[in-house]
């Protein structure tokens, strides 16, 4: 089950948002990568993707799923810009984070998870790639 957290905690083992360096870049403070879920307890579409968090939590050892309910922690909601609910932050352990609002289908999270967070391909896009460069060769062969 994803943890429910505080601004406090995301700031000792996610990112310190409340001390961003001159650079204006946050150092990432976890071991693993990480999902954030921004939500609030009167949101329908939250109300739908909590669940959906919660067993991707209990699939993913290498991934941390963490919970903000934004009426208890809007400092936090408001430090990422949160605008609509539910949104869902992704934080790879290098690199830049990305947002997503919306409440993603249980297969569309674990795509971003794997592309985004762990770097894993999408098989059928591995397919579709070499069926574009066989059917490339194919053209240039009878343009001659």
């Amino acid at each position: 089950m994803a943890k429910d957290i505080t601004g406090d905690f995301f700031s000792k083992n996610v990112y310190d948002f409340k001390n961003v360096d001159e650079s204006g870049e946050l150092k990432f403070l976890g071991k693993h990568p990480v999902v954030v879920d921004f939500h609030a307890p009167w949101c329908g579409p939250c109300r739908v993707l909590g669940p959906i968090v919660d067993e991707l939590d209990k699939e993913y050892d290498n991934v941390d799923f963490y919970k903000v309910d934004t009426e208890k922690e809007m400092e936090l909601a408001a430090a990422f810009g949160v605008m609509s609910l539910p949104t869902l932050l992704f934080i790879p352990t290098e690199g830049k984070p990305s947002m997503s609002p919306g409440a993603p289908s249980k297969d569309q999270l674990k795509q971003i998870v794997d592309e985004k967070l762990l770097g894993k391909k999408n098989p059928l896009q591995d397919e579709v790639s070499k069926f574009n460069t066989i059917m490339d060769k194919i053209k240039d062969a009878l343009k001659w």
